[in-house]
C-alpha cells in the first residue's frame, strides 16, 4: 500500500519532495479510499493531475475503468511506472496545463491534489476545455476550497466563481488533516467536488466565458471601463439598460444572472448587426 508513512519515508529517503510542486504525500490509506470512493465510477476513466508517489493513483484503479495520470516531476513518473503496473493505468510526463484534453470525448471524471499556487489555472483549463465531465474532484488547501464558493461582492469573487458556479454544484466533501501527509503541510486540506448542473454548450460557453473574463479584467475599475475598448457605447448603453443595472456597477457586484443577461443584449446586438 502506497498511502502508508513507513513506504513514504522509505521512498524519501532518497528522494526529497520539491516544494515548486507543491509535493505533501498521503500516508492515510483509509483517507484516500474515500476521496477515490467520491471521485469514481467503476465504469468511466479518470483523469488524475498531480498523482506524486501514486497513493491516490492506486485506489483510483480500484473505483474507476482506467486511469490517466499526468505527472510533471521526472522522479516521481519514474517511480509510478515502475511500481504501479496496471494495464489500466497510463502515466504522462509533463505538465497538465498543456496537456491536449480533447482526445477525451466520452465523459469523464477529473481528480487531483492540486498546490495551492496552480489551482485556478488548472480549474480554468478544465473548465474550458469543454471537457464531459460527470465529475470533478480536486483536493486543496482548506482557504482555497473555501474561496471557490465565494459570493458575490466577497473579495474572492471572482471569473472562476462565476465559470463554476454556471456549470457546477460545488461541494465540501471532506475536510483532511494536515497530519495525514507527509512531510506535513503548514495547513490543512479540503476535498472539493464539482457536480454538474447543465448539458455543455461549447459555442455558448467560449462567449459568455470570454465576456466573463473581460469584465474582471481590471477588478479596481467599473464595468463600463472594463467593457469599453472592447465594444462601443451604443451597445454599453444597451447593456446598462436592458440588464437594469447601476452606472458605477463593478464586475465583483454582478451575479451569475447579471453576467447572463448582459451576454443575452451582446448577442441580441450582433444578431441585429
Amino acid at each position: 500500500m502506497i498511502a502508508n508513512v513507513n513506504y513514504v519515508k522509505e521512498v524519501m529517503k532518497d528522494l526529497k519532495a520539491k516544494k515548486k510542486f507543491g509535493q505533501n504525500f498521503l500516508i492515510d490509506a483509509n483517507v484516500v479510499d474515500k476521496i477515490a470512493g467520491i471521485a469514481c465510477d467503476h465504469d468511466l476513466t479518470t483523469i488524475e493531475i498531480g498523482p506524486g508517489l501514486g497513493a491516490l493513483t492506486q485506489m483510483l484503479l480500484k473505483y474507476s475503468k482506467n486511469v490517466e495520470a499526468y505527472e510533471i516531476d521526472p522522479d516521481m513518473y519514474q517511480l509510478l511506472t515502475d511500481n504501479l503496473k496496471d494495464e489500466r493505468l497510463k502515466v504522462y510526463l509533463g505538465d497538465f496545463l498543456d496537456a491536449d484534453l480533447s482526445k477525451y470525448q466520452d465523459k469523464v471524471n477529473v481528480c487531483g491534489n492540486l498546490p495551492y499556487y496552480v489551482t485556478t489555472p488548472i480549474l480554468f483549463k478544465i473548465i474550458e476545455s469543454g471537457l464531459d465531465i460527470n465529475r470533478l474532484t480536486i483536493m486543496v488547501q482548506k482557504e482555497v476550497g473555501d474561496r471557490l464558493s465565494a459570493e458575490v461582492g466577497s473579495e474572492d469573487y471572482s471569473a472562476l466563481s462565476v465559470e463554476v458556479q454556471y456549470l457546477f454544484e460545488v461541494r465540501n466533501e471532506m475536510n483532511i488533516s494536515r497530519n495525514v501527509f507527509y512531510p506535513a503541510p503548514n495547513v490543512d486540506s479540503a476535498v472539493i467536488s464539482f457536480r454538474p448542473i447543465r448539458e455543455r454548450d461549447k459555442e455558448f460557453e467560449v462567449g459568455f466565458f470570454e465576456l466573463v473574463k473581460n469584465c474582471f479584467r481590471m477588478r479596481r475599475k467599473t464595468l463600463h471601463n472594463n467593457l469599453k475598448d472592447l465594444y462601443d457605447e451604443e451597445l454599453i448603453e444597451k447593456i446598462y439598460e436592458k440588464a437594469d443595472l447601476d452606472s458605477k456597477i463593478r464586475a465583483q457586484q454582478l451575479s451569475l444572472s447579471d453576467f447572463l443577461n448582459i451576454y443575452d443584449v451582446i448577442r441580441g446586438y450582433k444578431n441585429e448587426g
